[in-house]
């Protein structure tokens, strides 16, 4: 009996270092192929250039940013052509600018992030819950920790059709992308587990324009972007087409037309690559130009959200691996119908970076944008972990599998060897 105890303590062992194995090599990058030296920065510039250009199709900003200086930059289109100045529709990247925005409303002392958001509002409440709604505070919102189970993704407004306004959009969004459930209400335990929320976003916008009193758009180009010399960025589409908007390509390269948003704070700020530079510019260490103290500005960066026991999020930004020399690599994907596609990633230690705005182009500015997190990082970022959870499962069950499958060897032979001296 004591033979077949230590056999199985054995293998859950054996189980256990196999999970630790498979979980570590998935992070650390063994299943990766080599991306070259990290010093060897021009390489990685045109390896990613050459994953542009092989495309052939739709319209691509990319910038490669070493050190807080502009390394290179690269620029294709299959239609009009695009320059570091032409505005890209950013999609949920647009959710960071926007966090900025409610972190300056903090900053000046007209919102206390841990407060409820109840407090500021009049024009429309979340709906009573089981729950309570009094734990979703603006710091929970910025990290999807509020306990809202809208999941959205918006899909946006045709040209031609009526756009929600922002209240009726939160009560049921009228164009949810497939799966999310449209209504802004908490179904979670605020503060408890992460759950993405675009209807949290669409709530901190309403936010700021109850504390502000006036229009978003009109707050955020105050209050952020001139400070940090954005000067072309916006959140209305009408201003972008005017002042120079990318060609729109769907996902198989064919000219399309940019839908309009309810709560444009969550996905549609329109921004050029040299507005995206400046931005990342700002979030260097020590830098913000003095939109932030420091205490806000590092709180940013800090995590707030886990997932699978890692840290993921902050607030308003991804935490996607964590950086070389400590702390973090932040930042923000955004993908709206059919084929708007952006990344914006950033270690805000070095104030290395890359940009990758795209439409046209699906999976390209995500697959950048992790190639040069695994080659500056050495590790996996947390999306691209994501993307790998199946093949993680099937190399942990066939693991096991042999572990349990060699433990019962060990079993039958243990049985057989001791059947004599039984008899």
């Amino acid at each position: 009996m004591r033979k077949l105890v230590l056999l199985i303590l054995a293998a859950l062992l054996a189980m256990a270092l196999w999970a630790a194995l498979v979980f570590t090599s998935a992070l650390v990058g063994w299943w990766r192929a080599d991306p070259g030296p990290r010093e060897d920065v021009a390489a990685f510039f045109s390896t990613s250039v050459e994953a542009i250009d092989a495309a052939e199709q739709g319209a691509v900003a990319f910038v490669l940013i070493e050190k807080g200086d502009v390394f290179g930059e690269h620029y294709v289109s299959a239609g009009e052509p695009v320059t570091r100045d032409t505005l890209f529709q950013l999609a949920s990247l647009s959710k960071w600018a926007t966090a900025l925005g409610v972190m300056k409303l903090a900053a000046d002392g007209k919102l206390d992030l841990d407060a409820p958001v109840s407090r500021y509002l009049t024009r429309w409440q979340l709906p009573e819950s089981e729950l309570g709604t009094e734990g979703v505070t603006a710091r929970r919102l910025l990290s999807h920790t509020a306990g809202l189970t809208d999941g959205l993704g918006y899909l946006g407004f045709e040209p031609g059709t009526p756009v929600q306004t922002l209240e009726a959009s939160l009560t049921e969004a009228a164009d949810p992308m497939p799966g999310a459930d449209g209504r802004t209400r908490v179904g979670l335990s605020p503060g408890g587990a992460w759950s993405y929320s675009g209807g949290g976003y669409a709530l901190l916008e309403l936010l700021i324009e109850e504390i502000s009193g006036e229009p978003f758009d009109t707050y955020m180009k105050r209050e952020v972007f001139e400070p940090l010399g954005m000067a072309r960025a916006t959140f209305d589409l009408a201003e972008a087409e005017r002042a120079g908007l990318a060609p729109c390509f769907d996902a198989d390269g064919a000219p399309c037309t940019y839908r309009r948003f309810a709560a444009p704070a969550a996905a549609s700020l329109h921004a050029s690559a040299a507005d995206i530079a400046r931005f990342l510019e700002a979030r260097v260490e020590g830098g913000d130009r003095g939109l932030l103290p420091p205490d806000l500005a590092a709180a940013m960066f800090a995590p707030h959200a886990s997932q699978f026991g890692l840290p993921i999020w902050g607030l308003g930004v991804m935490l996607y691996a964590e950086a070389p020399g400590g702390g973090f690599i932040i930042g923000h994907d955004g993908m709206n119908f059919s084929a708007i596609e952006t990344t914006a990633r950033l270690d805000p230690a070095t104030g290395d970076g890359i940009i990758v705005l795209a439409t046209g182009n699906p999976g390209l500015a995500a697959t950048l944008g992790g190639e040069w997190v695994y080659w500056h990082s050495g590790r996996v970022d947390i999306r691209a972990l994501d993307g790998m959870l199946p093949l993680v499962g099937f190399a942990l069950l066939v693991g096991w599998a042999v572990i349990i499958g060699m433990a019962v060897f060990a079993v039958r032979r243990m049985n057989r060897s001791e059947a004599p001296a039984r008899s």
